[in-house]
């Protein structure tokens, strides 16, 4: 730890698994309470958590389903009761905007269900969630949303995944307007072929091998790849940037 995030308080969506599982265990590391968010997975949570105090850090967690209409409004009434609790301040400093669902989808395989679910978590929870947590965010805070590589390379079994992480792409870019001058920064980083839960290409070698010929520096990506820039971008050195999408693949079909 070297506490680049000393004394700062963070909400992770979707901090259960994966890639926000790294993030929120990273920030915890540099120093930052952490809210570690889930939708139904209370275990894997837990581990999350159990993870943060196996390495000196802190957090708590706060459950919400991302899906349902009211879930953002849910997370950020339960994340501020939780923080004022613990802080005496309804207030903070980080959000990851991390939460997502996937799914490989031609146009012709999305049915209204899948449509719906995509958009209503890949864009519309984060856009709910920044409009009923920013007044809450101090000055100088941050904001970070986790989109794809997958915004920038045509892939055809992504087609409403990929425009659901391009609107929250859009969205990154308006908000580091609006919020810049309060000196809160606002970026997107773009994962390309990351191993996760969601996304288990350790499993598939040949698929694996696929991808690994597509990436410049010739292997998969791992979910502390991820987080390792995500807490940069979190950092008072990340301070000069917003705005940004920020690639984050290795070099996946560049």
């Amino acid at each position: 730890m070297s506490g680049l995030l000393s004394g700062k308080t963070a909400l992770v969506t979707g901090s259960s698994r994966g890639i926000g599982r790294a993030i929120a265990v990273a920030a915890a590391g540099e120093g930052a309470l952490v809210g570690v968010h889930y939708a139904g997975g209370a275990d894997a949570a837990q581990t999350t958590l159990d993870a943060i105090r196996e390495n000196g850090g802190d957090g708590f967690l706060v459950q919400a389903d991302l899906f349902e209409r009211q879930g953002p409004d849910t997370l950020a009434v339960k994340f501020l009761d939780e923080v004022e609790q613990r802080t005496g301040q309804r207030s903070f400093d980080l959000l990851v905007n991390n939460a997502g669902y996937g799914g490989r989808y031609r146009i012709d395989q999305v049915d209204d269900a899948i449509f719906d679910r995509m958009i209503a978590v890949n864009f519309r929870a984060p856009f709910f969630l920044v409009r009923a947590l920013h007044p809450a965010i101090k000055d100088g805070g941050r904001i970070v949303n986790v989109s794809s590589m997958g915004t920038r390379a045509a892939f055809p079994d992504m087609s409403i995944y990929a425009p659901s992480k391009a609107a929250l792409e859009t969205l990154t870019v308006v908000l580091a307007k609006q919020l810049g001058p309060r000196g809160i920064t606002v970026n997107a980083v773009q994962p390309g072929a990351t191993v996760t839960d969601m996304n288990p290409l350790d499993k598939d070698p040949a698929r694996a091998a696929a991808a690994i010929q597509t990436i410049a520096l010739g292997r998969l990506g791992q979910p502390n790849d991820i987080a390792s820039v995500v807490t940069f971008l979190l950092s008072e050195a990340g301070g000069w940037i917003t705005g940004q999408k920020i690639d984050v693949s290795g070099g996946q079909r560049i």
